[in-house]
């Protein structure tokens, strides 16, 4: 089975709004609005960011797997929790 070509994923440019990914000879914008769990991550966690598969990029030290689809397209991945807030203390 033939493998894909592709360079290590690289952190290019971290601003307030997000940071900039390299993907070969793509740039993403990954977006905090998008993607708010990198918006507290320290410099070393984002840019220590693997790609297992042509789809696919996994960070570490976040415990964070993302589609690169995802990336590209985040209106078509909306962002879903079955966390509810827990009540109020004293009510």
């Amino acid at each position: 089975m033939p493998g894909f070509a592709t360079s290590a994923p690289e952190v290019t440019h971290v601003s307030r709004h997000g940071f900039w990914l390299l993907l070969g000879d793509e740039e993403l914008l990954v977006r905090f609005e998008d993607f708010p769990w990198f918006r507290q991550a320290t410099i070393d966690a984002l840019t220590n960011v693997e790609r297992p598969s042509a789809d696919h990029l996994y960070w570490p030290q976040l415990d964070v797997d993302l589609s690169i689809s995802s990336i590209r397209r985040p209106a078509d991945f909306p962002l879903l929790s079955r966390v509810t807030a827990a009540p109020a203390r004293g009510t």
